[in-house]
């Protein structure tokens, strides 16, 4: 254990911007300077942390003791949290310069607000991913459903305000369950630390207690989606394309299946997972998760084949690709939580990119449905380009790197099949199925785009592409998907310390 105050400073990174944000509020161009300067101090902080991880050390802050007995009020930064803490810090630079031209590009109001809530959303991103227990983790798991609602109803259209209330109804509600959750861990356990192994104390409580704080836990994790507790999504698709970006790629998201990973790994443990009786002695706790994860996997892919907008459909999209993460961490074996923990930031890498891509179209045509793209990828070749790409790894094709960690998640299915259960091979099947399905709805839109002849006055548009504080943002997000994919197959080395090295460290320190 390492004690240093660099977890402190990343978490000053965004908490100062925001005031400055909106101090400099009426002179863009120094609001939007802050927010770039933060975002660039915090990843450099992040990546600063790496070596000291890579060398098997756990670097500790704590910021002050509660009135409770064994709880700090602190951060803890080990090789599953880093991974989470450089997807969130690397990617909120590019969207920070992709809501610059987005936002000016289309002139868009409250722009100061806009600025300040993206600020403060990824001060709680960021404070989930290098908390020390549950209960500072739910501080900031609030903090950043509070500052995404100013998000959600940009707009301040009807629809928008609609969509705020089913976000907070969902959200705030799920928080209840949490904080339920963390109380009635503390009582049997006397700590809320985050354990390799889980928190031994576990083992002694009566199994039906444990099946009712697990899905308590489940419960309080809303924001990864799982289903049926899913619709707020969608509506929530109704806010700006850089906040769906932020939602689905940065931030909100990708919390919800952190959390899941981490109770899952640190709080109950794999053995723990694995022994827990949910209603007879054939179905535990892990395979209670995976049937919810494999379910949510085919019906959101179903709902995505049948949406026209296209972020809709990549919001759909977004809950199966969730459901991959839950689905490995509830394999309960080293190559599942492997995939989980690689698919965290791949699929944020892919999907942002996708998201950039939609708000890029929306920009220079002003279309938003599927079926009114015929030609687009003429009219925008780079940036349908980058859409195939990362559409592709979506589905688990290269070039993009989807493929490693559905590499992973499949051979995890077969672990589970070989060690666990005979049942667990269902997973295997269901990973398959709902990649065969991801290609149903994403070649479509391809298809539309590349061999269909624009119709009307639109055939005789020239190649036209968004601005490049746009264009850029969304071009090396597809780059880094395809350089993750070439690093680990042909062993460059070039980046692979951030992200494989840090897995393994991760995934020992899980099943040890």
């Amino acid at each position: 254990m390492v004690e240093l105050m660099t977890p402190l400073f990343v978490i000053l990174c965004p908490a100062l911007a925001a005031p400055m944000i909106l101090l400099f509020g009426k002179r863009p161009n120094i609001r939007e300077g802050w927010t770039i300067a933060a975002g660039i101090a915090m990843f450099s902080l992040v990546l600063s942390m790496v070596p000291v991880i890579l060398k098997g050390e756990v670097i500790r802050y704590t910021f002050f003791q509660t009135l409770f007995a064994n709880v700090a009020f602190g951060f803890k930064v080990d090789a599953f949290g880093l991974i989470f803490a450089l997807t969130s810090s690397s990617l909120w630079i590019l969207v920070s310069f992709y809501s610059i031209g987005y936002m000016r590009a289309l002139k868009e109001h409250a722009q100061t607000r806009y600025f300040f809530s993206f600020a403060v959303a990824i001060f709680g991103a960021i404070g989930i991913a290098l908390s020390e227990n549950l209960l500072t983790m739910f501080i900031f798991y609030e903090i950043l459903t509070v500052s995404t609602y100013p998000l959600v109803i940009h707009d301040q259209t009807p629809e928008a305000l609609s969509a705020g209330r089913k976000y907070f109804a969902y959200l705030l509600t799920s928080g209840v369950f949490f904080l339920f959750a963390v109380m009635m861990t503390y009582y049997l356990t006397g700590t809320t630390d985050f354990t390799n192994g889980g928190i031994p104390a576990l083992g002694s409580v009566p199994r039906l207690t444990l099946v009712i704080l697990f899905f308590c836990f489940l419960l309080g994790f809303l924001k990864a989606a799982w289903m049926p507790f899913h619709s707020w999504l969608p509506t929530a698709m109704v806010a700006p394309t850089p906040v769906s970006a932020l939602l689905h790629a940065v931030a909100v998201v990708k919390a919800g299946v952190f959390g899941i990973v981490r109770i899952v790994c640190y709080i109950y443990g794999v053995d723990l997972m694995g022994a827990v009786y949910v209603i007879n002695e054939h179905l535990t706790l892990g395979l209670a998760l995976a049937c919810i994860a494999g379910f949510t996997m085919i019906v959101a892919n179903l709902f995505a084949i049948a949406q026209d907008n296209l972020k809709r459909r990549l919001a759909y999209s977004t809950i199966n690709q969730l459901s991959y993460i839950i689905l490995g961490a509830a394999l309960l074996t080293p190559d599942g939580i492997r995939g989980a923990m690689m698919h965290i930031p791949f699929h944020g890498f892919m999907k942002i990119t996708l998201f950039l891509c939609a708000g890029a179209i929306m920009v220079v045509t002003g279309k938003k449905n599927i079926s009114e793209m015929a030609g687009v990828g003429k009219i925008m070749p780079r940036t349908m380009l980058a859409f195939t790409i990362t559409a592709f790894g979506m589905t688990g094709i290269p070039p993009a790197v989807g493929f490693i960690s559905k590499w992973f998640l499949c051979l995890g299915s077969y672990r589970a099949y070989q060690t666990i259960s005979p049942v667990m091979i269902t997973f295997l099947f269901v990973l398959l199925i709902a990649s065969l399905l991801d290609v149903v709805y994403f070649f479509p839109i391809i298809h539309t785009a590349f061999f269909k002849e624009p119709e009307g006055a639109e055939k005789e548009v020239e190649v036209k592409e968004a601005p490049l504080s746009m264009l850029i943002p969304l071009t090396l997000t597809a780059v880094f998907s395809v350089i993750f994919l070439l690093d680990f197959i042909l062993r460059l080395d070039i980046i692979s310390m951030y992200v494989y090295r840090l897995v393994e460290i991760a995934v020992g320190n899980v099943m040890s």
